[in-house]
């Protein structure tokens, strides 16, 4: 049986910005690969073409997704940048309910310390959701960051203490990304497609290899 992961997102392109590279290299090792996105990510931006730009950005990450080889992505409809405003029960039973289908023995998720609440609020579902219990499957929990939130926290700044290489999939993450043609932004933004490289150079740059996704470890039983 291969191994399992699941990517908790809170957003639609934040699978991509955080862990694509990695869970790119995971699959072609014979992994299986399942994302669950949280929120719908569009309604705090107040447009008058909402419902239109959200059936876009949901196109665009069904084929983000199926750019790496994810098996199915898994939907829920909390509004955007108000996952404060959500019982966090409910955020931590829709995590369950997820991770109780798939039975994933890997979860790459957010950092508790984001700018961004429904970010931190994640995290926390996440932790909840997978108490280390003796019938838990999930082994392994790592936070990921996500440019334009993880580093703009001052002073809470991400500090990793574990790197993949993913020097022979960081195009696979940056045709990934470029599904996302609603989201992306002109660089210098980090959240474009120059950034997303530049920061995989530098992640890399710091453990001696070409390009890498930088995580904090927060569980790994061995």
């Amino acid at each position: 049986m291969p191994k399992k992961i699941l990517i908790v997102a809170a957003h639609p392109d934040d699978e991509v910005l955080g862990c694509f590279g990695t869970v790119a290299r995971l699959i072609q090792e014979g992994y299986e690969a399942y994302t669950l996105i949280l929120g719908e990510g569009k309604t705090a931006r107040k447009s008058e073409n909402t419902d239109t730009e959200l059936e876009i950005l949901h196109d665009e990450m069904k084929k983000a997704n199926a750019q790496i080889g994810i098996k199915k992505v898994f939907t829920c409809d909390f509004a955007d940048n108000s996952f404060d405003t959500v019982p966090l029960l409910e955020i931590i039973q829709a995590v369950s309910k997820v991770k109780e289908e798939i039975n994933p023995d890997i979860i790459f998720t957010h950092f508790e310390n984001d700018l961004n609440i429904d970010h931190q609020i994640t995290y926390k579902a996440v932790l909840t959701a997978t108490r280390p219990m003796k019938q838990e499957s999930v082994k392994e929990i790592y936070s990921f960051e996500v440019l334009s939130s993880s580093e703009w926290n001052y002073p809470l700044s991400f500090s990793p203490d574990t790197f993949f290489d993913i020097s022979a999939t960081i195009g696979l993450k940056l045709q990934a990304m470029n599904r996302y043609k609603s989201e992306l932004c002109q660089y210098p933004h980090p959240r474009s497609l120059e950034g997303i490289e530049l920061h995989a150079k530098y992640r890399g740059m710091g453990v001696g290899v070409a390009h890498a996704e930088a995580f904090k470890c927060v569980r790994a039983i061995k």
